[in-house]
């Protein structure tokens, strides 16, 4: 297994009994930039509970605590499946039986990226086994582009209801067995990210736009006005939708009437 990966396992799994993973990577892919050395983020929130929340990944303690390590500034993404220990997190927080996709079908990816401080960053997402070399493939191109990316991590269980305005979470993902969700609620479908087949990114600065100007997060709001060009924010034509494109996937950026600037999509739904 990939080291990276193996120390994102294991700085995950908060109970007593330690799960031993065995090799699982199955693909890939490693690049050189041509860009100067950059601290890779050490650890990172991985694993959902049963609550909903996201169980943080444990800081060392100030007696083991070590800066990040310089890594050459180059993507990386890799491919496995689901190990145990994530698959029992996972159920019951954004997967559950009656879900419409097998976590055998799923498949966890570790992909690099330019963070908004400028160094290169790493998470994981959940995605499709069917679009996960195409997922990592169009990353790769995001990472080229150094188009900055707040933070990649699993997807929380969503609860409908508990939407909060205030929230000021803003972290890129893919897989979440879940109905589709607008600036004013939850629908009765199915979501593409309930598939596997959708990735958000950015959601503070690509907010979810309603036709008359709706955005829920306060935080969001000041990213209404689309001709800004603040960092994190996709534009239509960028790296970012460029990216998506060529693997064949639609930007909700795009729909005539709501505007869903973060959502990504095989099915353009």
């Amino acid at each position: 297994m990939n080291e990276n990966l193996v120390r994102h396992l294991i700085a995950a799994v908060t109970v007593a009994v330690l799960v031993a993973v065995g090799p699982a990577c199955t693909r890939q892919g490693d690049e050189a930039s041509g860009v100067a050395a950059a601290r890779v983020s050490p650890t990172v929130e991985l694993f959902p509970t049963a609550s909903g929340s996201v169980l943080p990944t444990p800081g060392p303690s100030p007696s083991t605590a070590r800066a990040p390590r310089e890594l050459p500034a180059r993507f990386r993404g890799t491919v496995s499946r689901i190990p145990k220990a994530l698959a029992a997190a996972m159920r019951g927080t954004t997967w559950h039986p009656g879900c419409l996709v097998p976590l055998g079908d799923l498949r966890l990816l570790t992909l690099r990226y330019w963070g908004f401080d400028g160094r290169v960053h790493e998470g994981p997402m959940v995605i499709n086994a069917s679009v996960a070399d195409d997922v990592v493939s169009a990353f790769r191109q995001i990472f080229r582009a150094h188009f900055p990316i707040k933070k990649i991590r699993l997807a929380r269980r969503y609860r409908p209801g508990h939407d909060d305005p205030t929230d000021r979470s803003d972290f890129s993902a893919g897989f979440n067995c879940r109905p589709a969700v607008t600036a004013r609620g939850p629908l009765s479908n199915w979501s593409q990210h309930a598939y596997g087949l959708a990735i958000d990114i950015n959601p503070i600065q690509n907010p979810y736009v309603t036709s008359d100007g709706f955005i829920r997060n306060y935080h969001a709001r000041r990213y209404r006005d689309r001709s800004q060009r603040l960092r994190g924010m996709i534009h239509p034509g960028d790296a970012v939708v460029r990216a998506f494109e060529s693997i064949g996937w639609h930007w909700a950026g795009d729909w005539s009437t709501d505007k869903d600037y973060m959502h990504f999509s095989l099915s353009g739904n």
